[in-house]
């Protein structure tokens, strides 16, 4: 399908940062064929007017549970361990696959709405997530989350099930596979070393919870004698691609382990204030130049899926914090939010960018809502003012997946029906 988008205000790179630039988008396929000029024996199957309207590269959600959208407002107001242990792995515990499904398409279709295009999902029951990625049009990276105690049966059937679902979804461009070690607690060293052996030998990536909460750090360091940090570059897993939830506890010694490691980490402010985990030391990870990126965490501790939340909080809660309001800018979280997730999951060359070449992952805004009037600063405002219903149409690898607000891919009222029924059956 070809689509021009006319007369757009759009947010592309320029070196190192973001411009405004007043434009038409020329889209051929699932790519951006040109901007500005129109393309040689280009016919448009779709015209989109963009007066008004903001096109920016689809967001980036680094670090998400989506299977637990249906379990948002049932597990508040408790320390981590007992929000995990005492309420949600009881629920998790009743799940069916097909409960999966269902919440990782009530998770899309939130995500679409606040003009996510891309996630990274950490799931327990294979092929489920996947399934509703698939069938939504949404783009996904996708761990199966691994458990395990040395060579143990369980451990190996959860590594078997995560090639599985990796090759059952070859034939899908949008999705990608990597493996999901759970955290330090559990999965023991032996397991890890596994894990980044099988990683290795069949060419994924990491994504890995680390250092979310001070019980983790202490009961780390009283088995292992170091750091999560430490403890996962000793296993090795640090020489693959690794993407680092939460590391809200790095300390010095840490942040220079993931600096030389080359470690991608995704911070998720919503969630660890929720938790009472506390903050990562974001501003210090950026001076030292690592890749940062940011997700919201499963909808059972944040309790949305909303990215424009999170690049809110990340804004404004570190100035608070540090007392600087230079320490993580408006523009800097909006590449947070998309080129360096992008990075993170190895999709930089195809995403996270408005450019001639890449990927048609597009969400447009609507300039002319409250929130964003008048349009003093666009780049600003959103970090500062849009809160995700101001994103009106959404293109993922070229397909229009929503519209006027309407997502064209999936069944809203049956998703709200299923989803309902299953808090009503296991929510107890």
């Amino acid at each position: 399908m070809n689509i021009k988008i006319k007369n757009i205000s759009a947010l592309v790179p320029r070196g190192a940062e973001d411009c405004i630039k007043n434009t038409d988008i020329y889209i051929s396929g699932d790519s951006i064929v040109s901007m500005d000029e129109t393309p040689e024996n280009f016919k448009a199957d779709k015209v989109i007017d963009g007066t008004d309207r903001l096109a920016i590269p689809g967001l980036v959600n680094a670090h998400t549970h989506s299977y637990m959208a249906f379990m948002r407002n049932v597990a508040d107001d408790l320390s981590f361990m007992d929000w995990l242990f005492g309420r949600i792995d009881p629920i998790e515990q009743k799940m069916t696959d097909e409960d999966t499904y269902w919440g990782a398409s009530l998770a899309i279709m939130e995500m679409m709405k606040s003009g996510t295009t891309c996630f990274n999902d950490m799931q327990m029951n294979i092929h489920q997530t996947s399934r509703a990625a698939k069938e939504s049009g949404m783009r996904a990276v996708i761990s199966r989350g691994l458990v395990g105690n040395g060579d143990d049966e369980g451990g190996r059937r959860r590594l078997k099930e995560a090639f599985e679902e990796r090759d059952a979804f070859h034939d899908c461009d949008r999705l990608t596979f990597s493996l999901g070690p759970h955290a330090p607690y559990t999965c023991n060293e032996e397991y890890l070393k596994i894990v980044a052996a099988k990683a290795r030998e069949n060419h994924m990536g990491i994504h890995m919870h680390l250092s979310e909460s001070i019980t983790e750090i202490e009961n780390c360091k009283k088995e292992y004698g170091c750091s999560p940090i430490a403890l996962a570059k000793r296993c090795g897993l640090f020489e693959l691609p690794f993407l680092a939830a939460h590391c809200v506890y790095a300390d010095e010694d840490d942040i220079r382990i993931l600096k030389e490691c080359n470690v991608s980490v995704v911070t998720n402010p919503a969630s660890n204030m929720k938790l009472g985990n506390g903050f990562a030391p974001i501003p210090a990870m950026l001076k030292e130049g690592i890749n940062v990126c940011i997700g919201t965490d499963g909808a059972a501790s944040n309790n949305s899926l909303n990215l424009f939340h999170e690049m809110s909080l990340l804004a404004l809660i570190h100035k608070g914090c540090g007392r600087t309001p230079q320490c993580v800018s408006a523009a800097e979280v909006f590449r947070i939010a998309t080129i360096n997730g992008a990075k993170a999951l190895q999709l930089d060359k195809k995403i996270g960018t408005l450019e001639v070449g890449k990927k048609a992952d597009i969400a447009l805004l609507n300039l002319k809502t409250p929130s964003l009037w008048p349009n003093n600063n666009p780049l600003a405002a959103l970090s500062y003012s849009a809160n995700g219903s101001e994103v009106e149409t959404v293109i993922i690898n070229g397909e229009i997946t929503m519209e006027n607000r309407r997502i064209l891919t999936m069944d809203e009222e049956r998703i709200y029906f299923e989803t309902a029924k299953i808090m009503e059956r296991i929510g107890g």
